[in-house]
């Protein structure tokens, strides 16, 4: 059933968000300063290809109060829209019965948009 998901869900617009993600990461790693936003860019990209079955986890790093600085950067240059194009895309999908699946997923990729810096993701 996930793969049957994952394919509907790459063939509606899934493969389009993820080459969307990976332009924008490799925009941002032109610059040196946007290596870090670059590499969660590319984690959002990848989670866009094969969301169902993936599980997105926060790391115990020793990083925390870098990540939580980072995070807000992360907000203030994009990824707020980020989420909210997912919140967004999440609440229209969720209306219908069908549409649910698909739906929290967006929400999975929203939450992700909101704070990725601490966060790993395992394709399953």
């Amino acid at each position: 059933m996930k793969i049957l998901g994952n394919i509907i869900w790459l063939i509606f617009g899934g493969l389009e968000a993820a080459i969307g993600y990976f332009t924008g990461s490799v925009a941002l790693m032109i610059t040196i300063i946007g290596i870090p936003l670059g590499l969660q860019t590319l984690k959002l990209g990848v989670l866009c290809l094969w969301p169902f079955g993936s599980k997105v986890t926060s790391t115990d790093s020793p990083s925390g109060c870098l990540a939580f600085i980072l995070d807000v950067i992360w907000l203030i240059f994009g990824g707020i829209w980020a989420a909210l194009n997912h919140l967004l895309w999440g609440v229209l999908l969720c209306i219908t019965i069908i549409g649910i699946p698909w739906g929290k997923q967006h929400f999975k990729m929203a939450g992700l948009a909101i704070a990725p810096f601490g966060k790993t993701i395992s394709i399953g």
